[in-house]
């Protein structure tokens, strides 16, 4: 047993290659029991064993540093920096992050969950090192689909200038989360089709030196190739062709279901427990069978993805059976930026793009849609899911911070549908409309139907509306926390019950209704309440009698927090 002796990277200088290759056997037995029991990125780590046995054996970290695109891929870095209990100790499963973190060890030097930033960041290492005047290396990793990002092509661009020591390591295993897509990935294709000798060759088009690997899983050839780097004067591209999954043949063959998974059993692949319930309705599948039927009869209508389709619905199946529609399927690759100025540039030209994305992956897009979408007040549609506390809860992946982003952009219009019947007439009104560019925060809860067609006419901004008529206390329930609202509604009696529907903007005429016979306003958000909605209610009533009390989230980066004990210690239980 090597692995059990290794508590750093000197310890594993100490190896030979053929122990070295023994050490990468009982690292795969480990990291599969803990991916089998705990679920996670399982795909990116089982892709990325050999590489970065060979990174720590090879490089001197953490003088030499080694910075990990997206770091969904570290789980074997940290088996080999001094966290192998937290994979091989059921106990300890939990005990660090599935992100570099530099709070757990002196090995990762960012906090990294977003993608294409390696490449930028190993940049401002090398910069900062050239200055010193310190001699050590700078690696950065990239792949899953990262290298598509615009960022990286910035770090690329900047570091061929730079003209200094950086090694780029292009993880490539031909996938992103889902398939890849666009130019570059068609040079990739070609440069791994004749072993890097391709006559166009997108790296050396920049001016950056190169080489390929065809075997990235041979462990031999990995620390022979950066033994020929190592110390090197310039940047250079190190291409290696890997396989996602490697060595659990079902996560090989379905690279797209295995980039991340919930527990599962070694053997068939059979999940223990079900990543979502898909024999009960959910948003993603409502969303999918909504915008199949209005493209049909729409060819104006597209939907686009930044390499997350299935968020809405659009898996595997769904893709490989859109035959007619599939010129209107749109996947951009990992560049949510240029998915949003995409849709601006669509809707001018008459198109109705349906761009959908995660929360948290919304914040990388701010410029764009301030500048590109809601300056020009393009008529774009937004469908934004995980806007939620309650999903997921790395301090990379926080989903709760679009309210106060999103809502006080001018000239966007930010939904907030409680139920099924609400949630398809704003797509109604936000497809077929053209005065406005419009956001939809997708609730995260089960689908409620009330069996009744909604008749809003959502181009009257800023209505909410009033559930439940009471007097001395109104309760303002914005979004995932409607039903809190409601709960809490029936349980007090006679007091008002409002569905403020619109983010972007207050119902001025209701509010000031409710001075004549409301003492309190309670305002309801699952979100950051700094610059959030409950903050405008406050500011509304600020100079007269009534009090306004907010709940919401304090502004902060948790890391995975345990949703109920998060909202109990933000004062957010029904009972509190």
């Amino acid at each position: 047993m090597y692995l059990e002796k290794i508590n750093s990277p000197a310890d594993i200088k100490k190896l030979s290659i053929d122990e070295l290759k023994e050490l990468v056997v009982e690292l795969r037995t480990h990291l599969l029991e803990r991916l089998s029991k705990k679920g996670g990125h399982i795909g990116p780590n089982l892709g990325s064993l050999e590489f970065t046995v060979a990174l720590h054996y090879v490089f001197d970290s953490p003088k030499d540093k080694i910075v990990f695109d997206v770091s969904h891929q570290t789980y074997v870095h940290k088996m080999l920096t001094g966290r192998k209990e937290a994979f091989m100790e059921a106990d300890k499963y939990g005990s660090v992050s599935g992100f570099t973190s530099p709070k757990e060890s002196e090995h990762d030097f960012f906090t990294i969950g977003h993608t294409s930033t390696s490449i930028s960041l190993a940049c401002g290492l090398a910069k900062a090192r050239d200055l010193k005047r310190t001699k050590e290396n700078i690696i950065a990793l990239i792949g899953d689909g990262a290298l598509g990002g615009g960022l990286a092509f910035e770090g690329l661009n900047s570091i061929a200038e730079q003209g200094t020591n950086l090694i780029i390591i292009v993880n490539d295993n031909d996938q992103s989360i889902a398939e890849n897509h666009g130019g570059l990935y068609k040079n990739l294709k070609k440069l791994r089709e004749t072993k890097g000798k391709a006559r166009n060759n997108y790296f050396k088009s920049l001016g950056l030196d190169y080489k390929y690997l065809e075997d990235g899983h041979n462990i031999s050839k990995l620390v022979e190739l950066f033994e020929s780097v190592k110390n090197i004067n310039h940047p250079i591209v190190l291409h290696i062709k890997t396989i996602k999954g490697k060595g659990l043949s079902y996560a090989e063959k379905d690279r797209e279901t295995w980039h991340y998974n919930g527990n599962f059993d070694i053997k068939d692949g059979n999940l223990k427990s079900s990543m979502s319930n898909s024999n009960s309705e959910n948003y993603p599948s409502i969303t999918y069978n909504y915008l199949i039927e209005k493209m049909k009869k729409d060819k104006m209508i597209s939907f686009i993805t930044a390499a997350q389709p299935t968020v809405a619905g659009f898996g595997q199946l769904e893709r490989k059976n859109l035959k007619d529609l599939k010129e209107q399927y749109i996947d951009v690759g990992i560049a949510e930026e240029h998915a949003i100025t995409f849709s601006s540039g669509m809707t001018k030209n008459g198109g109705k793009p349906v761009f959908s994305v995660f929360s948290t992956f919304i914040q990388r897009t701010y410029d764009q849609i301030s500048h590109d979408l809601a300056i020009n007040n393009n008529a774009a549609v937004i469908l934004v899911f995980g806007g939620t506390l309650k999903g997921m809860n790395d301090i990379t992946h926080l989903g709760y911070f679009d309210i106060p982003m999103i809502s006080n952009i001018p000239n966007l219009v930010y939904l907030a549908p409680t139920n099924k019947e609400e949630y398809f007439k704003m797509l109604d009104w936000g497809l077929n409309q053209t005065e406005h560019p419009v956001a939809i925060r997708v609730p995260v809860v089960d689908v409620v139907t009330t069996g009744e067609e909604d008749s809003t006419d959502y181009s009257i901004l800023n209505k909410s509306k009033v559930i439940k008529k009471g007097k001395d206390v109104a309760i303002i329930a914005l979004s995932n926390f409607y039903n809190l609202g409601k709960e809490i509604a029936d349980n007090l009696g006679n007091v008002t019950l409002i569905n403020p529907v619109y983010i972007t903007g207050l119902d001025e005429e209701l509010l000031e209704k409710l001075k004549k016979d409301h003492k309190l306003v309670i305002t309801l958000e699952d979100g950051v309440l700094d610059g959030g909605f409950g903050e405008k209610v406050s500011r509304f009533y600020g100079t007269s009698d009534i009090k306004v009390k907010n709940y919401g989230i304090k502004k902060s980066f948790p890391d995975r927090f345990v949703a109920k004990k998060f909202l109990i210690e933000n004062g957010i239980s029904k009972k509190q």
